[in-house]
């Protein structure tokens, strides 16, 4: 007897990001890609402004109408007002809209009617300017769904996660001074971030027996306490309690040999320390492919991994490759999910 065909997912809500950035010009790219195979989704922004862009779009009201419209157009669910916005230059009185467009998505996927979120890049300085007290989406995401009880029984994010063809790298800490993320680190946190990688990716991912290496954090993961005491004291206690509760990890390992090839293939998931132990090979490896993963939501939420790319924007010469391997992504991990639980 054959295996039935999984069930058809609702369609997934892309973000507007900062409007002076690239994420117009990247998303109708992606629709152009996907419009005859999918998966299907809708751009939360202001019509008005996307039809400069592209004249093939679709204002719709609810994100349902989105799936009858993506061969043909691309869906744009409108923001409650206007935005004007100059190409390359990110500008403070868009903020409300960037995060209206946020919000708005979540609240979708948070009550079924979208699939999962994509956001498009923002400008963090320009949205700190106007008071916005959190580092970056991540954050944003975790405050935003913290009163969901989708994920009960389980750990709680948000985690990060750069997710490419060769490699899923995860950062203890993320958007912070290298100073304030090594005081930061303590084996609470490092033992939370793993918990909830190992649930995402046996989740999320399809890994029943996920295998995770976790990085040091000093030259040659401390050299027995000669280069700096934090692995031996930090690190691996950490370790140690992810064993006693039956995940299979190992750490911490020297960073610098973590990720040539053949290490790459005795693992599923490596955790670093700090943002660019994680980032720098993640983008190294597959720039154009890598995804931005929020762990540990009660929603599915990924991202292009760069950013507002201000110096290009409007000259139509962004490449749209890593938002459509978010999306693609998303679309998988969303269909995971829904069979996984």
């Amino acid at each position: 007897m054959s295996a039935s065909p999984p069930t058809a997912l609702p369609p997934i809500a892309i973000t507007m990001g900062d409007p002076g950035g690239v994420g117009a010009e990247i998303t109708v790219k992606a629709w152009a890609s996907l419009r005859h195979t999918g998966p299907a989704f809708f751009l939360i922004d202001d019509p008005a402004r996307i039809a400069k862009i592209s004249h093939e779009t679709t204002v719709i009201s609810e994100p349902g109408a989105a799936a009858t419209v993506f061969a043909n157009s691309l869906p744009v669910l409108a923001l409650a007002g206007d935005v004007s916005a100059t190409s390359g230059v990110s500008q403070s009185k868009n903020t409300n809209a960037i995060l209206e467009s946020i919000e708005r998505a979540v609240g979708f996927a948070l009550d079924g009617s979208a699939a999962a979120i994509v956001t498009n890049p923002i400008q963090k300085s320009t949205l700190m300017a106007t008071g916005f007290a959190f580092p970056g989406h991540t954050e944003f995401l975790g405050d935003l769904t913290k009163a969901s009880r989708n994920t009960e029984g389980r750990e709680r994010g948000p985690i990060m996660m750069l997710s490419g063809p060769q490699l899923r790298a995860v950062p203890i800490t993320t958007h912070h001074a290298v100073k304030d993320a090594v005081a930061m680190l303590t084996p609470q946190l490092i033992v939370r971030a793993a918990i909830v990688t190992a649930e995402a990716l046996r989740d999320d991912f399809a890994i029943a027996q996920p295998r995770i290496v976790i990085s040091g954090l000093n030259p040659h993961a401390g050299e027995a306490g000669a280069l700096g005491v934090e692995d031996e004291m930090i690190i691996a206690p950490a370790v140690d309690q992810l064993r006693d509760i039956g995940l299979n990890v190992r750490g911490p390992l020297p960073a610098d040999t973590m990720f040539h090839e053949e290490a790459r293939a005795t693992y599923d998931a490596a955790l670093c320390m700090l943002h660019d132990q994680a980032l720098i090979p993640a983008k190294t490896l597959a720039f154009h492919n890598t995804v931005n993963v929020t762990l540990g939501l009660p929603i599915i939420r990924t991202s292009p991994d760069h950013g507002t790319a201000l110096d290009i924007a409007g000259k139509g010469i962004a490449r749209a490759d890593s938002l459509l391997a978010a999306i693609r992504l998303a679309a998988d991990m969303a269909q995971t999910r829904r069979q996984s639980l």
